[in-house]
């Protein structure tokens, strides 16, 4: 191989500073939308699906925390990992005072990607959570609006704007009414953007399944104007697990099921038939799973679509419609990239997961190197930049 191309990470986060929603809020909502306090931590435990019970102490370890409505949330050692060796990656408290600065400021994240061999980033959320669900839970939904707009205006205007294209925007949507998130994908579209957050498996959230029809004209939006779903592991608020007394390590293990579980959902929805032209990207799940589930898939079209209720939804084999629509991604899974006939060297894209403890940095390159070793020069390009450039429509050199 020469030398590895520049890479375009598709999932890394940010943790949003403290200042975002005091600053672009409308002026009516500033004084009801999130703030940051530091406060004293008592206990904290991890109960799935990034939720925690929690307790406060003034003589407590500190931490800055997001404060809205009746939700009080902890930024947390492990979400902004970087820096830190690896047993200190804990699930402890943590102020911005303690994070790496390109946590939270731009110009020194596009240095830390620059020292980490990344040429460009999508980043999702932290406090609002992988898809938003923060304000779709707010008691008022028209400052939980509010919220989502001002959110959005600080990722395009703020975050990424003057990085140059180094940072990739990704909009969140009020996930309560299609309608409206079908406005703000279009608002957004207007000015460049061609990404948007989504839940891996909305009913977890309370919401309406993809196979109801009520999510139509958010597809619609999305397809419209190029604007890809994405959909992060825990974006439906639940973690695959076995038992309540568990170790985080189980659930760290099966973190891809959801992800399974919500393309087998996708693949026989018909809605990649209803929207052709729609693309879909799952965040984090890794690869190495892809060719057992569309095998599986494609065999229960073939042998048990007459009972099963998709004959007429699905006119052709599921895997048809991954290899058309759809983007897997990872940044550690020998064993997919072993199967790459199977995986789809198009449908591959390559992340670090920046600040998280999965994180590959400051080392990716390495990684990266090794992980690829072996592959022809054109597959890993498409892997390490040429189909995220496809997938999010980037306007960049080759």
């Amino acid at each position: 191989m020469t030398e590895l191309p520049k890479i375009i990470s598709v999932d890394d986060h940010v943790v949003e500073p403290p200042h975002v929603w005091e600053t672009w809020l409308p002026a009516k909502y500033k004084d009801r939308g999130p703030k940051v306090e530091r406060r004293g931590i008592g206990t904290m435990r991890h109960v799935g699906g990034g939720t925690y019970e929690q307790t406060f102490d003034e003589d407590g370890p500190k931490a800055d925390c997001w404060i809205f409505e009746d939700l009080v949330y902890i930024n947390k050692r492990h979400v902004a990992a970087v820096g830190f060796d690896r047993d200190d990656m804990t699930a402890s408290p943590i102020t911005y005072d303690e994070m790496r600065p390109g946590c939270y400021d731009p110009k020194a994240r596009v240095e830390d990607m620059e020292m980490n061999h990344v040429e460009a980033s999508l980043c999702f959320p932290s406090f609002p959570r992988f898809c938003g669900q923060t304000f779709t839970e707010a008691k008022d939904r028209e400052l939980g609006l509010a919220c989502v707009k001002a959110y959005n205006d600080w990722m395009v205007e703020e975050w990424c704007g003057d990085s140059g294209g180094a940072l990739i925007p990704l909009i969140i949507v009020p996930l309560w009414d299609a309608q409206l998130a079908a406005d703000e994908v279009r608002r957004n579209a207007e000015r460049g953007v061609h990404a948007v957050c989504f839940s891996e498996i909305p009913p977890h959230l309370g919401l309406p399944s993809i196979h109801s029809g009520e999510w139509d004209p958010f597809f619609a939006a999305c397809e419209e104007t190029q604007t890809t779903i994405n959909m992060h592991i825990g974006s439906s608020s639940r973690m695959p697990a076995t038992s309540g007394d568990a170790p985080i390590a189980v659930a760290a293990t099966l973190s891809f099921n959801n992800a399974m579980a919500s393309l087998s959902d996708w693949l026989f929805s018909g809605k990649l038939v209803q929207f052709p032209e729609l693309k879909l990207a799952y965040s984090e799940g890794q690869i190495g799973w892809l060719p057992y589930i569309l095998e599986r898939a494609d065999t229960v079209w073939q042998q048990h679509r007459a009972w099963a209720e998709v004959a007429d939804i699905v006119p052709e084999p599921p895997s048809t419609y991954y290899f058309r629509q759809v983007y897997g991604c990872f940044f550690s899974d020998f064993h997919g990239l072993k199967s790459l006939d199977e995986v789809g060297v198009d449908n591959i894209t390559f992340e670090t997961d920046y600040p998280h403890t999965d994180s590959t940095w400051p080392d990716t390159k390495k990684i990266a190197e090794e992980m690829v070793a072996g592959i022809d020069d054109e597959t890993v390009y498409k892997i390490m930049r040429g189909n995220a450039i496809r997938m999010l429509h980037l306007d960049l050199a080759s």
